[in-house]
Protein backbone atom coordinates (compact mmCIF):
# COMPACT_ATOMS: atom_id res chain seq x y z
CA UNK A 1 0.00 0.00 0.00
CA UNK A 2 1.36 3.24 -0.76
CA UNK A 3 1.78 6.19 1.32
CA UNK A 4 -0.91 8.21 -0.07
CA UNK A 5 -3.19 5.32 0.09
CA UNK A 6 -1.98 5.06 4.11
CA UNK A 7 -2.40 8.52 4.88
CA UNK A 8 -6.27 8.40 3.36
CA UNK A 9 -6.67 5.11 5.59
CA UNK A 10 -5.08 6.18 8.87
CA UNK A 11 -4.56 9.84 8.71
CA UNK A 12 -4.82 10.90 12.62
CA UNK A 13 -1.43 8.95 13.48
CA UNK A 14 0.53 10.69 9.94
CA UNK A 15 -0.88 14.28 10.87
CA UNK A 16 0.74 13.29 14.85
CA UNK A 17 4.13 12.76 13.42
CA UNK A 18 4.06 15.91 10.67
CA UNK A 19 2.90 17.72 13.55
CA UNK A 20 6.07 16.45 15.99
CA UNK A 21 8.57 17.09 12.82
CA UNK A 22 6.85 20.49 12.51
CA UNK A 23 7.83 21.11 16.05
CA UNK A 24 11.64 19.93 15.99
CA UNK A 25 12.44 22.36 13.42
CA UNK A 26 10.07 25.19 14.76
CA UNK A 27 12.40 24.40 17.95
CA UNK A 28 15.95 24.12 16.03
CA UNK A 29 14.90 27.86 15.02
CA UNK A 30 13.94 29.43 18.23
CA UNK A 31 17.43 27.65 19.32
CA UNK A 32 19.58 29.74 16.59
CA UNK A 33 17.67 33.01 16.87
CA UNK A 34 18.16 32.50 20.83
CA UNK A 35 21.64 31.72 20.87
CA UNK A 36 21.90 35.10 18.40
CA UNK A 37 20.07 37.54 20.55
CA UNK A 38 19.62 36.15 24.04
CA UNK A 39 23.50 33.82 24.52
CA UNK A 40 22.96 34.51 28.55
CA UNK A 41 19.68 33.19 27.76
CA UNK A 42 16.73 33.82 27.09
CA UNK A 43 14.59 36.19 29.54
CA UNK A 44 12.29 39.59 29.80
CA UNK A 45 12.61 42.41 29.12
CA UNK A 46 12.72 41.37 25.14
CA UNK A 47 15.84 42.45 22.94
CA UNK A 48 15.05 44.10 19.37
CA UNK A 49 16.31 42.23 16.72
CA UNK A 50 16.44 44.01 13.18
CA UNK A 51 13.88 44.65 10.71
CA UNK A 52 15.27 42.03 7.97
CA UNK A 53 15.08 39.28 10.88
CA UNK A 54 11.94 40.24 12.09
CA UNK A 55 10.38 40.57 8.13
CA UNK A 56 11.62 36.70 8.07
CA UNK A 57 10.34 35.75 10.93
CA UNK A 58 6.73 37.04 9.79
CA UNK A 59 6.57 34.79 6.97
CA UNK A 60 8.36 31.67 8.77
CA UNK A 61 4.89 31.71 11.14
CA UNK A 62 2.63 32.65 8.17
CA UNK A 63 4.27 29.53 6.16
CA UNK A 64 4.03 27.12 9.34
CA UNK A 65 0.03 28.11 9.98
CA UNK A 66 -0.32 27.09 6.13
CA UNK A 67 1.46 24.15 6.33
CA UNK A 68 -0.53 22.65 9.03
CA UNK A 69 -3.45 23.73 7.50
CA UNK A 70 -2.57 21.49 4.11
CA UNK A 71 -2.26 18.49 6.47
CA UNK A 72 -5.51 19.30 7.42
CA UNK A 73 -7.21 19.67 4.29
CA UNK A 74 -5.22 16.66 3.07
CA UNK A 75 -6.67 14.02 5.91
CA UNK A 76 -10.12 15.24 5.99
CA UNK A 77 -13.29 14.76 3.65
CA UNK A 78 -15.52 17.56 4.49
CA UNK A 79 -15.06 21.15 5.66
CA UNK A 80 -15.11 20.62 9.44
CA UNK A 81 -13.32 17.47 9.54
CA UNK A 82 -10.58 19.19 7.84
CA UNK A 83 -11.07 21.63 10.72
CA UNK A 84 -10.76 19.15 13.12
CA UNK A 85 -7.44 18.23 11.61
CA UNK A 86 -6.06 21.24 11.89
CA UNK A 87 -6.75 22.41 15.25
CA UNK A 88 -5.42 18.44 16.72
CA UNK A 89 -2.02 19.52 14.38
CA UNK A 90 -1.83 22.61 15.90
CA UNK A 91 -2.22 21.43 19.22
CA UNK A 92 -0.02 18.81 18.95
CA UNK A 93 2.86 21.08 17.24
CA UNK A 94 2.54 23.69 20.19
CA UNK A 95 2.96 21.30 23.17
CA UNK A 96 5.71 19.22 21.46
CA UNK A 97 7.73 22.36 20.73
CA UNK A 98 7.92 23.29 24.64
CA UNK A 99 9.13 19.38 24.42
CA UNK A 100 11.73 20.31 21.86
CA UNK A 101 12.87 23.17 23.44
CA UNK A 102 13.13 21.67 26.67
CA UNK A 103 15.16 18.63 25.71
CA UNK A 104 17.17 21.41 23.04
CA UNK A 105 17.90 24.41 26.05
CA UNK A 106 16.39 22.81 29.07
CA UNK A 107 13.98 25.26 28.88
CA UNK A 108 10.89 26.08 30.15
CA UNK A 109 11.86 25.96 33.75
CA UNK A 110 8.51 25.95 34.55
CA UNK A 111 4.83 26.62 33.23
CA UNK A 112 4.74 30.06 33.88
CA UNK A 113 7.79 30.66 32.33
CA UNK A 114 6.98 33.22 29.81
CA UNK A 115 7.76 33.06 26.46
CA UNK A 116 7.16 35.31 22.80
CA UNK A 117 4.15 32.72 21.89
CA UNK A 118 3.78 34.17 17.74
CA UNK A 119 4.15 37.90 16.30
CA UNK A 120 1.20 38.31 14.06
CA UNK A 121 -0.51 40.62 13.73
CA UNK A 122 1.25 41.96 17.10
CA UNK A 123 3.88 40.38 19.37
CA UNK A 124 1.62 37.77 21.77
CA UNK A 125 3.64 37.43 25.33
CA UNK A 126 2.70 34.70 27.73
CA UNK A 127 3.29 31.96 30.25
CA UNK A 128 3.76 28.48 28.57
CA UNK A 129 1.22 26.94 30.24
CA UNK A 130 -0.91 29.52 28.51
CA UNK A 131 -0.50 28.24 24.71
CA UNK A 132 -0.56 24.54 26.18
CA UNK A 133 -3.44 24.25 27.84
CA UNK A 134 -5.08 25.79 25.06
CA UNK A 135 -3.56 22.92 22.52
CA UNK A 136 -4.65 20.56 24.83
CA UNK A 137 -7.91 21.60 24.16
CA UNK A 138 -7.70 22.26 20.41
CA UNK A 139 -6.34 18.87 20.74
CA UNK A 140 -9.25 17.66 22.71
CA UNK A 141 -11.84 19.31 20.51
CA UNK A 142 -10.77 17.91 17.10
CA UNK A 143 -10.30 14.38 18.27
CA UNK A 144 -13.70 14.64 19.27
CA UNK A 145 -15.09 16.14 15.90
CA UNK A 146 -13.56 13.37 13.90
CA UNK A 147 -14.67 10.81 15.75
CA UNK A 148 -18.32 12.02 15.57
CA UNK A 149 -17.65 12.44 11.53
CA UNK A 150 -16.46 8.97 11.40
CA UNK A 151 -19.37 7.91 13.38
CA UNK A 152 -21.52 9.07 10.26
CA UNK A 153 -22.39 12.27 11.96
CA UNK A 154 -22.82 15.69 9.93
CA UNK A 155 -20.42 18.49 12.62
CA UNK A 156 -21.78 21.58 12.01
CA UNK A 157 -21.35 25.00 14.40
CA UNK A 158 -24.50 26.54 15.14
CA UNK A 159 -25.48 30.45 15.80
CA UNK A 160 -24.36 30.33 19.50
CA UNK A 161 -21.19 28.56 19.08
CA UNK A 162 -19.99 31.30 16.38
CA UNK A 163 -20.64 33.84 18.67
CA UNK A 164 -19.14 32.09 21.75
CA UNK A 165 -16.09 31.16 19.70
CA UNK A 166 -15.86 34.64 18.32
CA UNK A 167 -16.12 35.93 22.00
CA UNK A 168 -13.13 33.29 23.33
CA UNK A 169 -10.71 34.15 20.19
CA UNK A 170 -10.96 38.17 20.85
CA UNK A 171 -10.65 37.31 24.73
CA UNK A 172 -7.38 35.34 24.62
CA UNK A 173 -6.36 37.60 21.98
CA UNK A 174 -6.62 40.45 24.43
CA UNK A 175 -4.83 38.46 26.96
CA UNK A 176 -1.70 37.84 25.10
CA UNK A 177 -1.24 40.91 22.78
CA UNK A 178 -2.56 43.73 25.35
CA UNK A 179 0.50 44.40 26.67
CA UNK A 180 2.09 46.62 24.06
CA UNK A 181 4.28 48.41 26.87
CA UNK A 182 6.14 44.86 26.71
CA UNK A 183 5.98 43.80 23.52
CA UNK A 184 6.47 47.40 21.23
CA UNK A 185 8.52 49.06 24.25
CA UNK A 186 10.81 46.32 25.29
CA UNK A 187 9.59 46.85 29.18
CA UNK A 188 8.96 43.78 31.69
CA UNK A 189 6.04 42.60 31.48
CA UNK A 190 2.64 43.06 33.42
CA UNK A 191 1.09 39.54 35.16
CA UNK A 192 -0.89 37.41 33.17
CA UNK A 193 -4.48 37.52 33.09
CA UNK A 194 -5.21 33.87 34.02
CA UNK A 195 -8.75 34.50 34.23
CA UNK A 196 -9.40 35.88 30.49
CA UNK A 197 -7.40 32.30 30.03
CA UNK A 198 -9.95 30.42 31.35
CA UNK A 199 -12.97 32.00 30.51
CA UNK A 200 -11.52 31.34 26.82
CA UNK A 201 -11.07 28.11 27.19
CA UNK A 202 -14.41 27.62 28.47
CA UNK A 203 -16.20 29.89 25.88
CA UNK A 204 -14.42 27.13 23.36
CA UNK A 205 -16.00 24.23 24.65
CA UNK A 206 -18.89 25.50 25.15
CA UNK A 207 -19.13 26.56 21.64
CA UNK A 208 -18.16 23.09 20.73
CA UNK A 209 -20.67 20.97 23.22
CA UNK A 210 -23.50 23.40 21.89
CA UNK A 211 -23.08 22.30 18.49
CA UNK A 212 -22.43 18.53 19.56
CA UNK A 213 -25.91 18.47 21.37
CA UNK A 214 -27.91 17.37 18.09
CA UNK A 215 -25.71 16.35 14.83
CA UNK A 216 -27.67 14.97 12.37
CA UNK A 217 -26.37 11.72 9.98
CA UNK A 218 -23.85 12.84 7.03
CA UNK A 219 -25.92 12.46 3.55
Amino acid sequence: MSIAANFKRRPIGWVFLYAVAMAVAEAAVVVYLRRLYYPEGFGFPLKPIDMATFAIELGREAATVVMLLMVGHLAGRRLWERFAYFIFALGVWDITYYIWLKVFLNWPSSLVDWDILFLLPLPWIGPVIAPCSIALVMIAIGLSIIHIQHKGFDFHPSRLAWILAIAATAVLLYSFMHDLSATLHFQMPQPYLYALLIVGELLYIFAYLHSARHLPKSA
